[in-house]
């Protein structure tokens, strides 16, 4: 018998589950994140291993989600110093890099250096690649011993030569073991946003290093010794430890994503909406074909706008810790402020003084969590007006979401959804899985591993069929070399996108193929 471990690290909780071959859930735990994240990522897999009774050496796989490239980047914390090089002179000197970037990142840059290169919107070339220019900077960035340089060029979703380029001197001059992004090879069309992206993914090496190597010393102290370790991506899908130290910005909200994940697998609808209620905010997001549904447009992180896949999701300031206040009128507010991690101390059902949602749901008989005679004093009116806004939150988030009025199953997730009530107004049906408390784990372990093919075609050379085709194949090829059974392999995405500013008639064509993880 062979065994699956989902770990998910959050905010407040680590949550840690283990599965068996037929992705039964034999253990669920929760326990609390630990301000060094490696001791509560290991306390949550020894109590899980120990709640499932199997022996620890039987596991061969681990899954890992984690928020620390999310929390590096929105807290300007453990971000690594690196070098900025931009290829597009003399078209691109008017905005330089980080130009509108908010103040406490200044730090992470080492040096900016724009440089002659790039390329126009139909591949024409601006000006060759200033080979000379670059050596420069990278001699500079080697003696500063920088190690990690991000690299952009104008229209390198067109053509990418000059980036790589860039890279195979970088390697020559600063060594194999400095780490290089290629804004290509991270985000889609519009220079800045890409750009930021790159930098971004450049500053967390050292953050990705850290929570990698944390993950592996916590399978081994546990006896974890045969398992292929793996990192969630926010698509839905897993990298290996290696991919994840190249690009950890792909890890970036893969928390909301496993638990739309997580909650579409144990409710069994590939097609629903999500509502993930945490101890202080709430995401929503859809689950399309069992994947989560991708934001189609450029996405804010920490005040810097990218443009990388990101899923579709709305947060909103209502969880099982928000803070329930009456006013002197009468009228009643809840959130956005909540006591978050604290609940357990500060909660009225756990003997605390501060009213939270999570003890209206309590006093009106939704939850048994507590002690609820602690409650009782809670005025009747007062729950009702809490709960009333509770649900208003609610479905303006399901509306927020939603494509069209029609009504959409709504699935629970998160330890913090037992203060929504069993009806919505939106929501075809509400549904709350077993083990929804722990949805986010199961996410990450029950992830598929994919495949992608992404490039511009011309579709009065390479007919639409031919060149569709010849995308699914290279995309169920990426997915298993990427560690996918070839008999689980499909694809799970196709689209082709007219661009009208190109010659010709071309298209942007991308398809994704997805299958199970090789046991």
């Amino acid at each position: 018998m062979k065994y699956r471990l989902g770990v998910d690290v959050g905010g407040t909780n680590t949550d840690a589950v283990i599965l068996d071959e037929k992705r039964n859930v034999l253990a669920a735990v929760k326990y609390p994140t630990s301000e060094d994240i490696r001791s509560g990522i290991g306390g949550a897999i020894h109590n899980a291993v120990k709640a499932s009774g199997i022996d620890p050496s039987l596991i061969h796989q681990a899954m890992l989600g984690t928020t620390q490239c999310t929390n590096a980047i929105v807290e300007r914390k453990h971000l690594t110093k690196i070098g900025i090089l931009r290829i597009g002179a003399p078209t691109s000197l008017g905005i330089p890099p980080m130009t509108d970037w908010p103040d406490g990142f200044d730090s992470i840059a080492e040096e900016i250096c724009m440089i002659k290169g790039g390329f126009e919107y139909n591949g024409k070339e601006i000006a060759p690649f200033d080979r000379n220019a670059a050596a420069a900077f990278f001699n500079r960035m080697k003696d500063a011993h920088i190690p990690s340089i991000a690299i952009s060029c104008v229209f390198a979703t067109v053509r990418d030569d000059h980036e790589k380029e860039a890279e195979k001197l970088c390697h020559e001059i600063m060594g194999n073991d400095v780490h290089v992004t290629l804004s290509s090879q991270i985000g889609s069309m519009g220079l800045i946003e890409r750009e930021n992206a790159a930098i971004l993914n450049a500053a967390l090496y050292d953050v990705a290093k850290r929570f990698t190597q944390g993950f592996l010393d916590s399978l081994q102290q546990e006896g974890i010794t045969h398992a292929r370790a793996y990192l969630s991506q926010n698509d839905g899908t897993l990298m290996d430890i290696e991919q994840a130290r190249k690009y950890p910005i792909l890890t970036v909200a893969c928390g909301p994503t496993n638990s739309i994940r997580g909650a579409g697998y144990l409710s069994n609808l590939p097609n629903a909406l999500v509502l993930d209620v945490g101890g202080t905010t709430t995401d929503a997001g859809m689950i399309q074909n069992g994947f989560p549904r991708e934001s189609g447009i450029a996405v804010t992180i920490g005040g810097i706008r990218t443009n990388f896949r990101m899923p579709d999701v709305v947060s909103i300031g209502l969880g099982g810790g928000s803070i329930v206040r009456t006013r002197d009128d009468g009228t009643v507010t809840v959130g956005p402020d909540s006591v978050g991690w604290q609940i357990a101390t500060k909660a009225m059902v756990f003997g605390g003084s501060v009213m939270t949602a999570t003890d209206i749901a309590v006093r009106l008989g939704m939850a048994s969590i507590g002690r609820k005679e602690l409650v009782r004093d809670i005025p009747e009116d007062t729950a009702r007006k809490a709960m009333a806004i509770i649900r208003e939150k609610a479905e303006d988030a399901i509306d927020d979401m939603k494509v069209s009025s029609d009504p959409v199953d709504v699935i629970l997730a998160g330890g913090g959804s037992i203060i929504l009530p069993e009806t919505l107004n939106g929501a075809r049906n509400v549904i709350k899985p077993a083990c929804f408390g722990c949805a986010n784990a199961i996410g990450a372990a029950i992830a598929k591993v994919a495949g992608t093919c992404e490039k511009l075609v011309d579709y009065n050379k390479t007919p639409r069929e031919q060149a569709m085709a010849i995308a699914r194949e290279e995309a169920r090829t990426n997915a298993i070399k990427a560690g996918a059974d070839p008999d689980t392999v499909e694809i799970v995405e196709a689209e082709d996108i007219p661009l009208q500013y190109y010659p010709g008639n071309t298209c942007r064509i991308k398809v994704k193929a997805a299958g199970d993880l090789r046991n």
